[in-house]
């Protein structure tokens, strides 16, 4: 029964890399400056040992253990260390505020709690002031805590892996949470082992193969894109404490890592490092991928020119609902500004307002991996998910050869003097000019439209271009009435917690300074 058990747990889904090359280095972690290695074996004993501590704890089968941890081995061991004992991890963004994350511990009704300090600076005040039974601190002592490092050393007997009832909830991430408060996932062992198996089946990965981590490990594009595939498949990965441009550059030439994942702000941000970026032998690296927000065109040409024999592909993505448009498994090419075409045993909508269906409209997706619902959340469950369908929010359309094309979230669109605007259009035009970096368009009032288009724009470090040398370009290129009537040129774009840009966060400063403009 132990074996069945094992293998419908997600804690134990690498058991065949760890039978195979149990020796073979599977992280290499640069935390805290100083890089650490650790094999398969010493994986998998490191996260038999969270699972016995939570035991020894009295953490029972499906209580919730929260993790506020950064990018570091420990984050790895102990978020599948705890599903070894049954327990439902929640792996919190580190990026947000204090008093939500409390909200979030509490809402949970959280067992425990392991933190680490370097994470977020009011991480111990959190846990101190949340209603946990436990707490655990890494890297030192404090009064109130256990540490860490310390009971995981001490005796404790094996834990004989738990039952694992069908659709059982493995682990509860959360929503970047960029149009409202974050929102937990009920996510499944069931949903998450056959995505793992079914990406090596596809898209397989070798154990010669060797990502570079340096987003969030509490974000989707990490665990998701690099981690589980790397571990499955019994290849490496590097993991960096945080993203930093150069940095990034130098792990990618100095480890050979063979591929990297990224939301577009990496790639935009390391491409102002061109001359330094040509100094470095790159020729191990023969991937990347661009996803979790919108890509556009323009960035990832600009990409390629910069590491011309290096694959470029733009990925379209879910926390709740996984990855279902990807590149046709018969080698058709993706066109430039599509992620590509309904992915093999995923069940894809397009529905217009009226729930019809339609060749363009909100984006709704069906497949194992598609969440149980939102925890403790049964009005947003109910609107988000109908007979396992997830509406993503997401308008989409489909051309003749099947390939989807992001337009807009649905609640994007706005209307301007009776027009549609979608942002997403405005964007790409911005980025077609050649001293823009990077560019947001969101809607602000106005007394007449009721809506009109603003911008916020990063220029090319050195340009001299205004925001008037914008507005008319825009003008010339596309339609008036989608014309941005305000463009902020800043240095860098607002981004939340996951690394994606925070939309709600240029509006709110769009709208206050075109509303201080006297002709507003």
């Amino acid at each position: 029964m132990d074996s069945v058990n094992r293998r419908r747990n997600l804690g134990f889904f690498f058991d065949a890399s760890v039978a195979r090359v149990p020796e073979k280095i599977a992280i290499i972690d640069l935390f805290g400056g100083n890089e650490r290695r650790a094999s398969y074996r010493q994986l998998d004993e490191r996260m038999n040992a969270v699972a016995s501590m939570l035991a020894r704890f009295g953490v029972t089968p499906g209580e919730r253990v929260a993790m506020l941890i950064g990018n570091r081995t420990e984050f790895i061991e102990f978020f599948f260390g705890s599903m070894r004992a049954g327990a439902i991890p929640l792996p919190l963004n580190t990026r947000l505020a204090a008093d939500t994350l409390e909200q979030i511990i509490a809402e949970a009704a959280c067992a425990m709690a392991a933190v680490d300090p370097s994470s977020h600076r009011s991480a111990l005040a959190i846990a101190r002031r949340s209603p946990l039974r436990q707490r655990l601190v890494l890297d030192r002592r404090e009064e109130d805590f256990l540490s860490f490092e310390e009971e995981m050393t001490k005796p404790a007997a094996p834990v004989d892996p738990p039952a694992i009832a069908d659709r059982a909830q493995a682990f509860q991430p959360y929503t970047s949470g960029s149009t409202g408060r974050p929102k937990g996932a009920m996510m499944t062992h069931e949903g998450m082992l056959w995505y793992v198996a079914y990406n090596q089946r596809y898209w397989p990965c070798a154990e010669s193969d060797r990502g570079l981590v340096a987003l969030p490990l509490f974000h989707k594009n990490a665990l998701r894109g690099t981690v589980k595939p790397m571990l499955y498949a019994g290849g490496s990965f590097v993991l960096m404490p945080a993203y930093e441009p150069r940095a990034y550059l130098d792990a990618l030439a100095k480890y050979r890592c063979t591929y990297s994942r990224g939301v577009a702000a990496v790639f935009t941000m390391f491409l102002q490092h061109r001359d330094y970026l040509r100094t470095l032998d790159l020729s191990a690296l023969r991937e990347l991928t661009i996803g979790s927000a919108v890509v556009t065109p323009e960035l990832i040409e600009a990409v390629e020119r910069a590491l011309p024999n290096v694959k470029v592909s733009e990925s379209y993505g879910l926390t709740e609902g996984g990855s279902p448009l990807r590149a046709p498994i018969d080698g058709r090419a993706v066109p430039r500004g599509s992620p590509g075409v309904a992915a093999p045993e995923i069940e894809l909508r397009l529905i217009d307002a009226e729930g019809n269906d339609a060749e363009e409209g909100e984006l709704l997706i069906r497949s194992p991996y598609v969440c149980r619902g939102y925890y403790n959340e049964p009005e947003i469950t109910r609107a988000k998910l109908t007979d396992g369908w997830l509406h993503t929010g997401d308008i989409f359309c489909r051309d003749k050869d099947g390939f989807f094309y992001f337009r807009s979230r649905v609640d994007d669109m706005f209307s301007c003097g009776g027009e549609n605007v979608y942002p997403k259009e405005i964007e790409n035009l911005l980025f077609g000019h050649p001293e823009v970096v990077n560019a947001v368009v969101t809607p602000v009032p106005h007394p007449a439209k009721g809506l009109v288009p603003a911008a916020m724009v990063v220029a090319r470090a050195g340009s001299r271009i205004t925001s008037d040398d914008l507005k008319t370009y825009c003008l010339t290129k596309g339609a008036a009435y989608s014309h941005p009537r305000f463009i902020d040129i800043v240095a860098a774009l607002p981004l939340n917690g996951a690394g994606k840009i925070d939309r709600r966060a240029v509006a709110a400063k769009l709208s206050t300074a075109y509303g201080r403009r006297g002709d507003a």
